[in-house]
């Protein structure tokens, strides 16, 4: 046993043979390696810390023209993808060369650290300690600023402090100044959760311990006066990523606003109707990751949901704390909100090599330094490179291992819900709950700092959670206050045991992936491709709640309406190699009856995720350049094209009112039968196409006459608080009212419609006057872009590029791509 040993140490430190398997290994991270002030570009052989940034944007303009040479990795930043291979310690193309020592646990831990020409750390140890160890070391070289800034920020995500996202505070530069109180409550809970899963969760708390010794010998070398960082500040970081990416709900009362305008202007009956039309809890003809059925909560009208307590419009008071210094960057603080990432994995079946194909990974914004760092892990029992972050205990959050890739996307599935607490004793700090009044918990949080400028943060808690403000109840004026419950509250940190088992060879097969991704309490849909098989599940502690509860809206807090449990890991979304020979997701439903999550508005009958389907369905047997290809053109390609064929079709039932407008819906057809792109491919600064200057300058009005004249301006507004008309780019443009146009312009064009919806809007149903309808908005539309653009002949007409900055720090600009940015991969396995 010595002498084997004695040989694996040598054979890790040394040069261990790079894995063979795979015959597509690339990768591209935007906004690269580097952070602020620490800029691997001033070592020889080290390319600049933009490289990656101008490779990813080389890519946008190509649409779906990829081809095999596209996919030719790059060793210089010439091209558009680097090497993802698994490399052996002396492998020509490591640069740098650190080892790192220190003591965990009395032991002595060591590790060898090389860098590539990207300054991508590759880490090698003789024992997974000093892997581990070692990529504490890399991350806090490469991520510290982040660190600095999320560790204590994190906390405030870890306890669900009312309105002020953690992921809102790191991005505007706050800092959170936890209390005494909540750094316990914090590390107590955490620890027990992670003790509480076993024998793995003991080991994810080891490993804490030891990629905290390498980021603390990291900060005793470079910045010996920072506090030491603390299994706590890994649980904070955590908390960023189980709130910024791993939760959904909580929209209940933006909900409750939409059902109490629509009831006003259309009256309790109608007024429910178009609330169920509008909020597309479990569209049919939305489209969805499996054909598998997945049933989770039934669908319950308004008019029947128990314990349902309605809000009046316009009551709601937030418990928020203000924030210091300017507003507007307060406001951006509160709008943090992420429906990201995609996926499009392809069977063998599909494949022309008869091995499947995987192209995808996380989109979770353009930042400087990135919220993602790329590293490589070599140890007895880890192999595996990609994606990983300051959370990560020397796990991988997206990546590759010998024989198999992974990645995620956020699913938003209904974990936390609101509970409208009874007030009692003419108090707003005492609630019923089970038959008594009860205080509630006062939270002395801390303080908010910007700048010079600081403000303490308290607020009160019930046995749901944290209250988030107060409004009355709609047609008897009572004063309520709103608390939310979270699944996942607590138990954040457990999230890593899914991610230990895929980086130290825990899954050797698509169904042993699936049981890992259950282990985890946070909400995603991950995905799986190995040399056979192509998978997918969806994660999270999914609450069972009683029969009849509406979900979407707050419920009664008084005891009756309380969880029953947890939906089983059996019951969950998932397939393994679907008959279809696709497995596509961008952040839609996953599966048949699974419905969307109350603040998720935008599971229509027309999605982005159409159009990756459309442009896979272009090609019968695929390569990787194929579907790369049909990543990229997806990925600024507009979802409202899918649509226009039914505006056009009802336009037709009345006369255009000029020349203009009619030039102007002919532009738009033009553009929308092309694929309806946003992409500027000569680089003149402008979008190639006159089609979407004429979309962008009609699309206001036309979602507008199509909606409006029937729901009211009132509750148009309020709809337009949970479901915009549009998200352009640079927003994902997941959602939008061309979901609603589509069904509703079906009906009156005399088209196949399922499910159509319960009331006739545009026209009110009759198809002559919605034309001139929106006739009448295409020509205010076209009128004002013919006084914008300085002439009056819409094929001339043309926007700006739209362009992405990273932010905080405005260090690049690229064309706007929705596209992967927290890593992009293209894997395929050979047999």
């Amino acid at each position: 046993m010595i002498r084997r040993a004695a040989a694996l140490a040598l054979l890790v430190l040394a040069g261990t043979p790079a894995g063979a398997g795979a015959v597509t290994e690339l990768g591209v991270l935007p906004h690269g390696q580097a952070q602020p002030g620490v800029s691997w570009g001033t070592t020889p052989g080290i390319l600049s810390p933009d490289t990656q940034a101008l490779m990813y944007d080389r890519l946008t303009p190509l649409g779906r023209n990829v081809t095999d040479a596209t996919l030719a990795p790059s060793a210089d930043g010439a091209g558009f993808f680097k090497s993802s291979r698994l490399l052996a310690a002396d492998d020509p193309s490591l640069i740098t060369d650190e080892t790192v020592t220190g003591t965990v646990r009395g032991a002595a831990v060591s590790a060898r650290i090389r860098r590539d020409a990207f300054g991508v750390p590759h880490v090698y140890s003789a024992t997974d300690d000093g892997v581990v160890f070692g990529a504490g070391y890399a991350t806090a070289t490469d991520r510290s600023l982040l660190i600095d800034q999320a560790r204590y920020n994190g906390l405030a995500g870890a306890i669900d402090l009312p309105g002020t996202p953690a992921i809102g505070l790191i991005l505007g530069l706050y800092q959170f100044r936890p209390s005494p109180q909540v750094v316990a409550e914090v590390t107590r809970r955490q620890t027990r959760a992670l003790r509480a899963a076993g024998a793995e969760g003991r080991r994810v708390l080891r490993d804490i311990d030891t990629y905290v010794a390498g980021i603390n010998l990291w900060y005793g070398r470079n910045r010996p006066d920072a506090p030491p960082v603390t299994r706590t500040d890994v649980y904070a970081l955590n908390a960023v990523k189980a709130q910024f990416l791993g939760q959904g709900g909580g929209g209940e009362v933006a909900n409750a606003e939409v059902l109490d305008a629509v009831r006003a202007r259309l009256g309790r009956r109608r007024g429910d109707r178009a609330y169920a039309d509008l909020k597309q809890r479990n569209e049919p003809e939305s489209v969805t990751t499996t054909t598998r059925r997945a049933p989770w909560q039934t669908d319950v009208p308004v008019s029947r949901a128990r314990g349902l307590v309605r809000l009046a419009r316009g009551s709601f008071r937030s418990a928020a704390p203000t924030l210091p210094g300017p507003q507007p960057a307060a406001a951006a603080v509160r709008a943090r909100r992420a429906e990201a990432s995609n996926v499009l994995l392809v069977s063998g079946r599909r494949s022309a090599t008869r091995t499947p194909i995987f192209v995808g990974g996380p989109q979770i914004g353009f930042t400087y330094p990135g919220l993602t760092l790329e590293m490589g892990l070599y140890g007895p029992n880890v192999r595996a490179r990609g994606a990983t972050s300051v959370p990560f205990p020397g796990y991988m959050l997206i990546g590759r291992a010998a024989g198999y890739g992974w990645t995620l996307t956020s699913a938003a599935s209904d974990v936390i819900d609101t509970y409208a607490e009874t007030l009692c004793g003419g108090s707003r700090t005492h609630y019923r709950y089970r038959g008594r009044c009860r205080a509630m918990e006062r939270v002395q949080a801390g303080s908010i700092a910007r700048g010079e400028d600081s403000v303490p943060v308290r607020f009160d808690r019930t046995v749901h959670g944290p209250v988030i403000g107060y409004a009355r109840v709609a047609g008897t004026g009572r004063l309520v206050a709103l608390a939310q419950r979270r699944s996942s509250a607590g138990r954040e940190t457990t999230d890593q045991i899914f991610f230990k088992r895929l980086t130290f060879g825990g899954v050797r097969s698509a169904r042993a992936f699936i049981a890992a991704a259950q282990t985890s309490p946070q909400t995603f849909n991950a995905f799986y491709a190995s040399a056979r098989e192509i998978a997918f599940t969806t994660t999270g502690r999914l609450p069972l709640r009683p029969r009849g509860v509406n979900p979407d809206l707050p419920v009664d807090g008084r005891g009756r309406h309380e969880w029953r449990g947890y939906l089983s890991a059996a019951r969950h979304p998932g397939d393994v190699n679907p008959s279809s020979g696709l497995i596509v997701n961008w952040n839609n439903k996953p599966a048949r009856d699974f419905p969307a999550g109350d603040q998720r508005w935008g599971e229509g009958a027309v999605m982005r995720n159409d159009l990756l389907r459309a442009e896979l369905a272009r090609v019968g047997e695929h390569t990787p350049a194929t579907v790369l290809g049909a990543a990229n053109a997806g990925a600024t390609a507009d979802p409202r094209g899918l649509m226009w064929p039914q505006v056009a079709a009802v336009l037709e039932a009345a006369p255009a009112p000029s020349p203009l407008a009619a030039a102007a819906a002919a532009e738009i057809g033009r553009w929308s039968a092309a694929g309806a792109s946003w992409v500027d491919t000569d680089g003149d600064g402008r979008i190639d196409a006159a089609g979407q200057a004429s979309m962008e300058a009609v699309w206001d009005g036309l979602a507008g006459a199509a909606l409006c004249g029937r729901l009211g301006a009132v509750a148009c507004r309020a709809l337009e608080g949970v479901h915009p008309r549009f998200e352009p780019p640079p927003s994902g443009m997941y959602a939008g009212w061309h979901q609603y146009l589509s069904k509703d312009l079906r009906r009156l064009a005399g088209r196949r419609v399922r499910a159509p919806l319960a009331l006739r809007y545009c026209g009110d149903g009759r198809r002559a006057a919605c034309a001139r309808d929106l006739w009448r908005a295409i020509e205010a539309g076209a009128r004002a872009e013919a006084a914008r653009q300085g002439g009056s002949e819409p094929s001339a007409w043309r926007r700006p590029t739209v362009l992405q900055r990273f932010v905080p720090v405005n260090l690049r600009t690229i064309q706007y791509t929705n596209r992967p940015s927290g890593i992009h991969q293209v894997l395929q396995f050979a047999p």
